[in-house]
């Protein structure tokens, strides 16, 4: 079956990727390992431009480098979408428990937060678009979003193209799980199958994984 692979950056990110060392995926080598029924033609993510934070100036950096790599990735294209930064106000916690002031009131610190805004929306748009237009006979979305519930349950019942769902959380949400449709979880063993060489080349010449990574 020709196949298109939409993958939320985002949730990908925080459900299998942070905080380990395989951060250097091939997403499209993970596709070839667990989808071993699917003929993978295209894969497309969507995720956004990180900005710098007091508390890693370097994040930016590591995420060009990456970017750079999937790009040498025949059929990959990634859609941007954005990441705005606010410093919003916080009750400060210590111990499991809310600091407060002499009188008695919370004590504030603010914190930097981090949205993603238009990922989602340009995922759902593009696998409806790209069904519609008859690209493909299924679709894979690596995502654990609820969000995407209803454009999933479109593609399948209207559009009548097989869909299945690749998990980077342990546990599918509850609402995947309704859905009906196969669910593959991402897995430590196809990470670590699946990653990039520590040096790669392109267009422009030769580039390294990070190093803290």
């Amino acid at each position: 079956m020709k196949t298109y692979v939409y993958v939320d950056m985002f949730n990908l990110y925080y459900g299998a990727l942070k905080g380990t060392p395989y951060r250097w995926l091939n997403i499209h080598a993970l596709c070839r390992n667990v989808l071993k029924k699917y003929v993978i033609a295209r894969v497309k993510c969507y995720g956004a431009r990180i900005s710098a934070r007091p508390d890693d100036p370097d994040a930016p950096q590591r995420q060009d480098t990456y970017f750079r790599a999937l790009l040498t990735i025949p059929g990959l294209e990634i859609v941007e979408g954005q990441f705005l930064n606010k410093t919003i106000s916080r009750p400060m916690i210590r111990d499991g428990k809310i600091v407060r002031r002499p009188d008695g009131r919370p004590k504030y610190v603010e914190v930097v937060t981090t949205e993603e805004k238009g990922s989602d929306v340009n995922l759902a748009v593009e696998m409806l678009h790209d069904g519609h237009r008859g690209q493909y006979d299924a679709c894979v979305v690596i995502s654990n979003d609820t969000d995407l519930i209803h454009p999933i349950r479109l593609v399948r019942n209207d559009l009548k193209k097989r869909v299945a769902i690749l998990c980077p959380y342990r546990q599918p949400a509850m609402l995947m799980r309704e859905l009906r449709v196969p669910i593959y979880i991402v897995r430590k063993g196809a990470l670590a199958a699946s990653q990039f060489p520590a040096t790669l080349t392109d267009k422009n010449g030769t580039f390294h994984k990070p190093t803290s990574w």
